[in-house]
């Protein structure tokens, strides 16, 4: 429930930052530029004079984008892969072994590699990430259909002659949602983390645009002068990647059955 309410927060913020962010997050004042935390600029400004709070609050609607959105693209594109490289066998050698590959590259560097060869930008990074996430959704597919089409119910199906499109979707698929909504949680906090890191790197989503790491990379030159600059948009990363932890542990715990005392 914390990990909830904290995505609940963050989500209400991105979506709300026209109304509650003080100022617009383009709007510079260099005359109190590294200005501390005070009444009139609740995290203070940065090197030009900008405040921290509302580039934060606009922050927010990036790299919930980026997780959110690279995760969709790999839960689809791995969910497809996986389901059908495990009902399929004669098809899941190929496959498995693309998705070998895939995983013989470290997934930050193969997302660096993605991102180089795409151009700096919001749908790069989604790209980028996304397809260094399939693997692992498409090797959990695949783990949980093998076990589910030995099952009793599915075997029963095929006795009486369901078509494949059916077990599929009734049988299959519908037990699979709860562990890939699980995996798909922990994941967007990982997502979220890689595109920050991206950012910092100077192949994400460029400078002026207020992405969190982007902001941190800008800050972390004046870490001496001005620490404020750099230890918000820092929290702002560490609590979103530990809300949506939360809420994994927490969906887990609530759909596994197993767990339930």
């Amino acid at each position: 429930m914390l990990g909830l309410l904290i995505i609940a927060c963050l989500v209400a913020m991105a979506a709300l930052a026209e109304y509650i962010a003080p100022y617009d997050w383009r709007t510079q004042d260099v005359l109190n530029r590294f200005q501390a935390p005070s009444a009139s600029h609740l995290l203070g400004t940065d090197e030009l004079g900008r405040d921290i709070f509302s580039r934060i609050l606009y922050g927010a609607r990036f790299s919930l984008t980026i997780g959110l959105g690279a995760v969709a693209l790999s839960f689809t594109l791995g969910t497809l892969l996986g389901v059908v490289a495990g009902f399929y066998r004669r098809i899941d050698g190929p496959l498995m072994r693309v998705v070998d590959v895939m995983l013989a590259f470290p997934g930050i560097l193969l997302a660096i590699a993605l991102v180089g060869s795409l151009g700096p930008g919001l749908a790069s990074v989604i790209i980028a990430i996304g397809v260094t996430e399939i693997p692992g959704f498409a090797r959990l597919n695949r783990s949980m259909v093998l076990s589910l089409r030995e099952r009793e119910f599915v075997v029963a199906a095929r006795v009486v002659g369901a078509p494949d499109r059916s077990i599929l979707g009734r049988h299959v698929l519908l037990n699979l949602v709860a562990p890939l909504l699980v995996f798909a949680s922990l994941r967007i906090s990982t997502a979220i983390l890689v595109g920050a890191t991206l950012s910092f790197l100077g192949l994400g989503i460029q400078p002026p645009i207020p992405e969190w790491g982007a902001m941190v990379s800008t800050a972390r030159q004046y870490i001496a002068t001005a620490p404020h600059t750099f230890v918000y948009p820092t929290l702002a990363i560490f609590v979103a990647v530990v809300g949506f932890n939360l809420l994994g542990d927490g969906l887990r715990d609530a759909l596994d059955p197993t767990l339930r005392s």
